[in-house]
C-alpha cells in the first residue's frame, strides 16, 4: 500500500520521469558527484520515483506508467508450520505513521551515506530489515548497487544503436511468454516495449557490451523487475552492477559458479532438512523483500531463501511422486503455505541455521576444487574471465 512521502525538503526534488533521457539518479549531466538528495548548489536533483506522491505535488507533466506497490504482489498465506492464512488487517494510524517514518529514515540515510559504503554499513541492513517503502525502493536499490558509479553518459544510447544480437528473437519470445509477472506488471513492461525500449532493448544493449555472457531465460525476469522501478538507462547500470557484483559468473561462458552454489545449497539443505534434501528450488511471492536483502548480503541470503521455500512446502514436497510435480510446487508455492506478511517471511529466512561467513569461506574452497576438476577434464578457454565491448567515441 502506498502512502504519501513525508517531505524532508520538497525543493530538492523535481520531476523524476521514467524516460532515460530525463533520468538523473545515476550520473546525468548537472548531477553533483556523490550527491544523493542534492549537493551544494544542486537543489534540483530528482531522486523520487515518478509515481511518488511527493513528485505528483511538484509536477503535472506527462510520464509513462509505473507499477504501484499494491499491484506487485498478492496476499500471502500463513507462516509455517501451521497458522491459518488471513488477509492482513487495514493499516492503522500507527502503522501509517511508522511507514512514513521509514521513508524519512531512508531519505536521511540516502542523503548522508555514500553508496560505495552501503553494504558495509550496519545501519543500512537494520533499515532493510525494518522494511523498504515502495516509494523509495528504487532509490534504495540504486544506493545498494552503486549503479551511478558505473554510469558512463552516452554509452547506453550507443549500445542500443548497435541493434539486435543473435538471440534477439529468442529473448522476444521469452519476454512474451514469460510467467514471471502479474498481468498489470506485464502491461507496464509492454507499454515500455511499444515505446521502443524495455526488457528486450536493455538486454540487447548488455549482450552487445558483454560478449562472454550466455543468454538464459531468467535474465528477462531480472531486467523486468528493475524496469518496473527505475528509468530504463538507470535500470541498465543497476543491472550491470548486480551482474558484476553478484551473478555474472552464473551466465559467463566456462564459469563453474552455478555448480559451486548448487552444491552449497544441497549441503545446506541436507543439514537443515535431510528428508527433502533430494527435492529442490524456489518461487517469487515476496520477491522485492528478497531483492532488498540480497543486494546487501549477496549469495548467502539466496541460500537462506531456498531453504525457507523448501520449509514452507515441506509436507507437499514429501508427497510428490515426480520431478515435474516437485518443480511445479516450488515454482509456484500455494499462497496458503507462505507467511502472512513480508516481515514474517524475512524473519523466517533469517532464522534458518546457516552461517553466512562459513558459506562464503566454503564457496571459495569449493570454487577452487571445482575449477581444478574442470581443468583436469577439459581445458578452459583462455578468455573465460570475459571482456566488455564499449562503443567507440
Amino acid at each position: 500500500m502506498e502512502f504519501e512521502l513525508v517531505r524532508p525538503n520538497l525543493n530538492q526534488y523535481l520531476t523524476a520521469a521514467r524516460s532515460s533521457e530525463d533520468s538523473s539518479v545515476l550520473g546525468r549531466e548537472g548531477l553533483e558527484a556523490g550527491s544523493f538528495g542534492g549537493g551544494p548548489g544542486n537543489s534540483t536533483t530528482p531522486y523520487l520515483r515518478a509515481d511518488s506522491p511527493a513528485i505528483s505535488m511538484l509536477s503535472s507533466g506527462a510520464r509513462s506508467p509505473t507499477v504501484e506497490g499494491s499491484m506487485s504482489w498478492g496476499n500471502a498465506g500463513p507462516a509455517p508450520p501451521s497458522p491459518v492464512a488471513t488477509r492482513p488487517p487495514p493499516e492503522s494510524e500507527s502503522q501509517m505513521e511508522a511507514h512514513r517514518n521509514r521513508e524519512l529514515k531512508w531519505m536521511s540515510l540516502l542523503s548522508s551515506s555514500p553508496p560505495s559504503q552501503a553494504r558495509k554499513t550496519k545501519k543500512v541492513r537494520k533499515l532493510l530489515l525494518e522494511g523498504v517503502p515502495s516509494s523509495v525502493r528504487y532509490l534504495v536499490w540504486s544506493h545498494l548497487t552503486d549503479g551511478k558509479a558505473r554510469c558512463v553518459p552516452g554509452v547506453y544510447e550507443q549500445l542500443c544503436k548497435r541493434g539486435k544480437v543473435p538471440l534477439t528473437e529468442e529473448i522476444e519470445k521469452d519476454v512474451e511468454k514469460g510467467p514471471w509477472f502479474a498481468r498489470e506488471e506485464q502491461k507496464q513492461l509492454r507499454t515500455l516495449a511499444e515505446a521502443g525500449g524495455g526488457v528486450v532493448q536493455l538486454l540487447q544493449a548488455y549482450l552487445n557490451m558483454v560478449p562472454d555472457i550466455q543468454y538464459m531465460p531468467g535474465l528477462p525476469h531480472i531486467v523486468g523487475q528493475l524496469l518496473l522501478l527505475a528509468p530504463e538507462e538507470d535500470a541498465f547500470w543497476i543491472f550491470i552492477s548486480i551482474m558484476d557484483t553478484h551473478i555474472r559468473p552464473y551466465f559467463s561462458s566456462g564459469s563453474t559458479q552455478m555448480e559451486v552454489d548448487s552444491a552449497l545449497f544441497s549441503r545446506a539443505l541436507e543439514v537443515n532438512d535431510a528428508a527433502v534434501a533430494k527435492k529442490l528450488l524456489v518461487n517469487m511471492e515476496y520477491l522485492t523483500r528478497t531483492w532488498d536483502l540480497f543486494l546487501y548480503d549477496g549469495i548467502p541470503f539466496l541460500l537462506r531463501v531456498g531453504l525457507a521455500i523448501v520449509s514452507f512446502v515441506r509436507r507437499q514436497l514429501l508427497e510428490c511422486t515426480s520431478e515435474e510435480a516437485v518443480l511445479n510446487l516450488l515454482h509456484r508455492p500455494p499462497p496458503i503455505s507462505l507467511p502472512p506478511t513480508p516481515e514474517n517471511y524475512v524473519s523466517f529466512i533469517l532464522s534458518i541455521k546457516l552461517k553466512d561467513d562459513d558459506v562464503r569461506k566454503q564457496r571459495i574452497k569449493m570454487e577452487a576444487q571445482v575449477k581444478k576438476q574442470t581443468q583436469q577434464q577439459q581445458p578452459r578457454p583462455s578468455n573465460a574471465t570475459g571482456s566488455i565491448s564499449l562503443p567507440r567515441p
